[in-house]
């Protein structure tokens, strides 16, 4: 004890982790087990030190010249331990391994424990050689450190195995020496780790500055592998910043069995280790790149986990990546299957502004799925988006609510009452009336009608048509396009016709039919179509400048052009007006109508008698 103080004290000293009250503690022991004079002189009585024992039963070198090559060795490590290569930690480690096996061997008290220390100690040669076959190895640090570590175990067995049980206390020998086999079962695991990580080719391969970062990034993914907890912690951090720095060149790299390592410290004891893990698997996860690899390498049950329980930073990493995880239908059932929805929805309503909107993004990417609709439904999810429509921090979590509503009324009538009953039609009218009107809260509302009154004196109360101008006027096209579709969904009476005129929907509809997209252009069509039975708004059609034009273009007859059926009814209705038909024939609708009655396009051919017609008249009354 005496002697490996002495020789490591000055090592204590400098690590970072020794502690003050060690270190005393340390300096006491000196003091109690200092040399006697008959050891100073080199005298025979007294206990042999510690490199004494070390150098008995070792036929192959006299005692003096072993004792002479340790001191000078045990001295180098003692005063420059990181300065020393691996290859002589290599030699430490086999120089100490039969001494601590004789030792273990003699111990006397708790044979099966030492028994399974003896087995461990017994495959730590083969497990040195492997590490040594390579050419490499010793231009690595982490082989190095690996063996450095070896070296502190086989001490530490050493000294458990000649200490007294007496002084020591049974309960405290016990617990040494089931520390000392975790050790050893960490650096069996953790040897032939670095085997399988393949760092050790790399080790001389540096051609510049990109592959001195790429190798950098390599070591850093294989300490997440190996070594104690504050070890991976530091490779974590440092992989943090590498991944800041040049996320590419870190996916470049990244391998399975690295992503394994990152799932598995989710679930590491130290806070703080869990919190840098999170962080890396959500930058991860932005990239889309190895979603499959971290959903086969089972991350969402840790991060289901951290959702539940987890620090703020956890869970708010968690989140963001179950978010971009569960774009996946299949993952997104996984999910569920791993009873993650409870989670989920106690973070949507307790978590800070960033976690919500993260949150509420997943529930909104599991309602997309239609099977898990209901089960999302049973645990309170429609009440609870309705709420965000009302009072959400962020935009993009009221966003992501209407949307998970959209999903949630698309196909189930149950769930439309229970978002009707709710007041889910009061809260997304009321979303509406920002100044982006969102498409989603829109086909939300066209999903919910069929579950309302539409009397007109109901669709004034809730004032609905209002809002349907506003997001025609004011929202994106798919916006535009779903209050179209609505509009022809609660035009079914004259009455309604009637409101919908005098709200001005009729300008707005003949403007949509001029869009981009075939969808909206189509959704127009068939609204003005059924707003024209009531006259008013046929003489509000007939106003238009643009109308006939518009109109004779969506004859199109193509295939893609979906609205032409609905521009065929609006003509019609346009066809008893001596100017519109002069406009239809100059535009070019007869062409068009002699290619539509081909295809049998209801009301073509009755369209293009018409306009023949009175062609054939005009042409007459000239002679």
């Amino acid at each position: 004890m005496r002697a490996l103080l002495s020789l490591h004290l000055p090592v204590l000293i400098k690590s970072e982790a020794w502690s003050l009250a060690a270190l005393f503690a340390a300096a006491v022991l000196l003091l109690l087990f200092r040399p006697r004079k008959t050891e100073l002189e080199g005298g025979a009585a007294g206990t042999p030190s510690l490199p004494e024992a070390f150098f008995s039963g070792h036929a192959s070198s006299s005692s003096e010249e072993i004792s002479t090559d340790y001191r000078r060795s045990v001295q180098t490590m003692a005063e420059e331990p990181d300065l020393a290569p691996a290859d002589h930690w290599l030699s430490q480690a086999r120089f100490l391994i039969p001494t601590a096996l004789d030792k273990a061997r003699s111990a006397s008290g708790f044979t099966v424990r030492w028994k399974s220390i003896i087995s461990k100690l017994e495959q730590l040669p083969p497990c040195l050689s492997n590490l040594s076959s390579h050419p490499f190895f010793s231009k690595n640090s982490l082989f190095r450190e690996q063996l450095q570590s070896v070296c502190a175990t086989l001490e530490e067995a050493i000294l458990l195995a000649g200490g007294s049980t007496a002084i020591a206390g049974k309960l405290q020998m016990q617990s040494n020496l089931d520390s000392l086999s975790a050790k050893l079962d960490l650096n069996l695991r953790d040897c032939n780790q670095l085997i399988k990580t393949g760092v050790l080719g790399d080790a001389t391969a540096q051609s510049g500055q990109a592959e001195a970062a790429r190798l950098r990034i390599q070591e850093l993914l294989a300490r997440l592998q190996i070594g104690h907890a504050e070890a991976k912690n530091r490779a974590i951090e440092g992989l943090v910043e590498a991944i800041t720095e040049d996320e590419k060149s870190v996916l470049l790299v990244l391998g399975r069995t690295n992503i394994s390592a990152l799932v598995q410290l989710l679930t590491a004891t130290v806070p703080r280790t869990r919190e840098k893990a999170a962080t890396v698997l959500c930058m991860l996860s932005e990239s889309r790149i190895c979603d499959n690899s971290l959903v086969s390498e089972g991350v969402l049950p840790p991060l289901i986990r951290l959702v539940e329980s987890g620090t703020p930073l956890c869970r708010e990493k968690a989140v963001m990546t179950l978010e971009r995880l569960s774009m996946s239908a299949n993952t997104a059932r996984s999910i569920v299957g791993h009873s993650g929805i409870r989670p989920l929805v106690e973070a949507c309503r307790t978590g800070d502004s960033i976690a919500q909107s993260a949150t509420a993004a997943t529930l909104k990417n599991l309602s997309a799925v239609p099977e898990v609709r209901q089960s999302l439904a049973d645990e309170g999810v429609i009440k609870l988006m309705i709420h965000l429509l009302d009072y959400g921090i962020m935009p993009r979590s009221k966003e992501h609510a209407a949307e998970c509503l959209q999903n949630l009324t698309s196909s189930n009538e149950s769930l439309r009452r229970t978002v009707v009953s709710e007041g889910g039609i009061r809260s997304l009218l009321a979303y509406l009336d920002g100044p982006l009107p969102q498409e989603s809260a829109v086909v939300a509302l066209k999903n919910l009608i069929g579950s309302i009154s539409m009397s007109a004196d109901n669709l004034v109360s809730i004032r609905l048509i209002p809002r349907l101008v506003h997001a025609l006027k004011e929202g994106s096209l798919g916006a535009q396009q779903a209050a179209a579709s609505t509009i022809c969904r609660i035009s079914s009476s004259t009455e309604v016709k009637k409101l919908l005129g005098e709200f001005g929907c009729v300008p707005v509809l003949l403007k949509l039919m001029e869009a981009k997209t075939n969808g909206a252009r189509e959704a127009a069509a068939q609204a003005v179509a059924n707003l024209m039975s009531y006259t008013q708004n046929c003489k509000e059609v007939k106003k238009g400048e643009k109308s006939v034009p518009n109109l004779v273009q969506l004859l199109d007859p193509s295939s893609e052009n979906t609205a032409k059926k609905y521009a065929v009814s609006c003509l019609l209705y346009l066809s008893s007006s001596k100017k519109c038909k002069k406009l239809m024939c100059s535009y070019g609708a007869i062409g068009y109508l002699k290619k539509l009655s081909e295809i049998d396009v209801p009301g073509a051919k009755k369209l293009l008698e018409r306009l023949e017609k009175g062609k054939l008249k005009s042409f007459f009354s000239r002679r």
